[in-house]
């Protein structure tokens, strides 16, 4: 660290002081069980903006609420674990006559442990947050806010905790906790501060536990183990036995700030204390405990759980489809670095793409070709010392020309989608019989044979495909990569190969020439002994085929290639679509009886469209399949039909009968519509055009970036549509139900607000 760069940090590596060029900040936090406060002070002159927020699990105590709560006071007026925190002086206070409700609010004062020079600097010598504290003994919960009062201007941090039931075991007790940490100006270096406020913070955050865990000892070193509930007094009891229209006290929520600061007197604070909660205890199923996350999921820190917490809670308030397990949404995390709207965005896009292809469904609805089951040269064989489960492949003994000329790559895609579907399934196994979190697989690749055959350029095509949609949607799924008896030509492959590989999976490479893999370092360090295939010079018989030549009597023609690559890549219930620019798709749906339910389920692959339903008593002519020519595109699969004759008018030959629905890339949308008279339905996307503005000539900065995403005029959507009887009909009667879920960073923008003038509903 230079002359003008410095860090300064106590003894009790609570507090830090942070000294660089010309700007100095401090970060300093109690924590949890003093009510986290990571207070992030600053000295600067230009305003930005930065908001950074946490949500932890929840962490569970096997002790009584009232337990806890006797060793969390405990902490008051000053705690001897955290040095720093001075003092704290009661503000306001209010009990109930009955003793269940106490609301109290408390000034804390941090001493840092700074230079003094420093503090003269700041102008500052302690640091002031206010902590309100709501706890409700009939309901046994506690409810907390805390909120920076010094640099306020500055720095707004902003806090909240409860403790309450655990809802399964009453004897238990829960813990969970937000915060926010917005900073308002930091001379354009807000990303420094914010990782060196989010790491103070998250150094913090584990220390609540300690501290209650500390005072629970002390008070069972008092012979204190039990701690009685709350019972109403003799006079509460009698009152409520005689008055049958008093209404109970419900839980308490914490006090808004303004109650304090204009005075309220004590029945006001009676009154919003008898409000309803809103922070309400968790159950297993919408939210994560810290010992699940430690069993399941491994060890992560408390960033790492509290976006894992945020991306799975936005998941399961935007997407309308399968939500995938916390493993997954983990792996994604994990591979941007725990970058929420990157992983988020990938994450989006792998959903869209397994809803596309049927993904899900794929181990049981296909069955591999007799050619791939008899010359593929891989299998799972076993697990390595780290119970991953370990995948074998003979790369050297395949015949990748030959499997390509009789399978085609869409086949030999399907089949590699099917072994990491199958490799997820053993993980989630893995985890259950060794006891601990396992979420990836070691794959060891034998390149015994390799040659330049290997390099026909068809089949190192095929090769890097199928790498980039692993890459994209089996993020974090290869724990190592073994590869053994590497020849002469594997640089030319791997020069080929390794740029397509992220970064982080290429450091999980380890390739051994020859029989280095026999020596100190080799295979023994990963595999026992008794698991090694017996072609390395092991014991263990392994069943993975031996590959060899594929006979060339199976090869396909190109064009029987292309045919059975597009059935492949259609071979689901959705259907795929071109959309251009004056050339909408339209699919013709004939009604009988009224009152049926046309219902649909379409995903947005690229480009905006416009979604509209239309009526006519009479049916178009026969469709006209637009030319994919004329527009220099070859997409397999797509297809675009137009069924409403342009001399056709509106209002006279067919009618709307639902409004416009605008749809963004990325979108999924559900929805029915009930219909009301029989005839001839129309459904029809069509290519949406960014509305001109209207105070100038010039071109918007959005229609531009619109236009760039949407090149060459094309729109795409994979839709399904079915019509269902009014009385087989689960759904919404409701006309147009229609509902969005997001899958895309461009489309998280869109607002929630209805879109169509009659019922249509758009949810995020």
């Amino acid at each position: 660290m230079s002359g003008e760069e410095m860090n300064l940090r106590g003894t009790t590596g609570i507090s830090e002081v942070f000294v660089s060029e010309k700007r100095w900040f401090f970060s300093f936090g109690s924590s949890t069980g003093t009510r986290c406060v990571c207070l992030l002070l600053e000295l600067t002159f230009i305003t930005a903006a930065m908001v950074q927020k946490y949500q932890s699990p929840i962490r569970v105590y096997k002790h009584p609420f009232e337990l806890i709560m006797a060793a969390y006071e405990r902490r008051f007026p000053t705690c001897p674990l955290i040095p720093m925190f001075v003092a704290s002086d009661t503000v306001s206070e209010y009990k109930s006559e009955d003793e269940a409700i106490h609301v109290i609010e408390r000034r804390c004062k941090l001493d840092i442990d700074a230079p003094r020079l420093l503090k003269k600097i700041a102008g500052v010598d302690y640091v002031y947050f206010v902590q309100k504290n709501s706890l409700n003994r009939r309901e046994r919960t506690l409810h907390i806010e805390a909120y920076n009062e010094t640099f306020s201007n500055r720095v707004i941090i902003n806090e909240h905790c409860s403790y309450t039931v655990h809802p399964d075991n009453e004897d238990w007790t829960c813990f969970e906790q937000s915060a926010s940490l917005d900073i308002k100006s930091f001379f354009g270096f807000e990303s420094t501060v914010e990782k060196i406020a989010m790491k103070q913070y998250t150094s913090n955050i584990k220390k609540g536990k300690e501290i209650i865990e500390y005072y629970l000892k002390q008070l069972e070193e008092e012979g204190i183990t039990f701690v009685p509930r709350w019972t109403p007094p003799v006079a509460c009891k009698l009152e409520s036995s005689t008055s049958h229209t008093r209404r109970p006290v419900s839980p308490a929520v914490n006090v808004p700030d303004s109650a304090t600061k204009e005075g309220l007197n004590n029945k006001e604070i009676l009154n919003i204390s008898s409000s309803p909660s809103e922070l309400t205890a968790g159950t297993p199923d919408d939210k994560l405990d810290a010992d699940y996350i430690k069993r399941y999921l491994g060890d992560l820190t408390p960033m790492q759980e509290s976006c894992l917490i945020r991306l799975r809670q936005w998941l399961q308030e935007t997407h309308k489809g399968k939500i995938p397990k916390d493993e997954h949404i983990l792996r994604f995390l994990r591979a941007r670095d725990f970058n929420i709207d990157k992983a988020r965005e990938i994450l989006c896009q792998s959903l869209t793409w397994r809803k596309q292809h049927q993904v899900d469904y794929i181990l049981d609805t296909w069955n591999p070709p007799q050619v791939l089951q008899d010359y593929y040269a891989g299998g799972w064989h076993h697990h390595d010392k780290d119970g991953r489960p370990l995948y074998v492949l003979r790369l050297g003994q395949m015949d990748t020309k030959g499997l390509v000329r009789a399978l085609g790559e869409e086949a030999l895609l399907r089949y590699v989608l099917s072994i990491n579907e199958e490799g997820l399934r053993r993980c989630e196994e893995n985890t259950k019989v060794f006891g601990r979190p396992i979420s990836s697989w070691t794959c060891l690749v034998d390149l015994e044979g390799l040659n330049m055959r290997h390099l026909w350029r068809p089949g190192v095509k095929a090769l890097l495909r199928i790498i980039e949609v692993v890459e994209a949607n089996y993020p974090e799924t290869l724990g190592r990569l073994l590869i053994l008896r590497a020849p002469r030509v594997f640089p030319v492959l791997w020069t080929l190969v390794s740029p397509f590989i992220d970064d982080n999976t290429r450091k999980k490479f380890l390739i051994y020439a020859g029989n280095d893999y026999q020596g100190p370092g080799g295979l023994l360090d990963y595999i026992d002994k008794e698991i090694i295939p017996d072609f390395l010079g092991g014991e263990c018989m392994c069943e993975v085929p031996e590959g060899g030549l594929v006979p060339k009597s199976l090869y396909r023609t190109a064009e029987e290639l292309e045919n059975e690559d597009i059935k492949l890549w259609t071979e689901t219930i959705y259907q795929s679509a071109s959309v251009f620019k004056g050339a909408p798709h339209e699919v013709l749906i004939q009604i009988v009886d009224a009152s049926s339910v046309i219902t649909w389920d379409f995903d947005v692959c690229k480009g905006d469209i416009v979604f509209n339903i239309f009526h006519s008593k009479r049916a178009p002519q026969p469709p006209k399949k637009d030319s994919l020519g004329a527009h220099s595109i070859t997409s397999p699969g797509g297809n675009n039909v137009q069924l409403i004759d342009k001399v056709w008018q509106l209002g006279c030959d067919y009618s709307m009968v639902e409004s416009p629905l605008i749809c963004k890339e990325g979108e999924s949308v559900q929805g029915s519509h009930v219909t009301r008279w029989p005839g001839f339905y129309i459904l029809q996307w069509k290519f949406h055009s960014m509305p001109a503005c209207a105070a100038t000539n010039l071109p918007r900065v959005d229609d531009v970036l619109a236009s760039l995403q949407v090149s060459s005029h094309k729109c795409k959507v994979m839709y399904y549509t079915e019509v269902i009887g009014s009385e087989d009909f689960r759904g919404s009667m409701t006309s147009l139900e229609s509902s969005h879920s997001g899958f895309s960073q461009l489309s998280a923008a869109t607002t929630s607000s209805s879109q169509s003038h009659s019922s249509s509903m758009i949810s995020r």
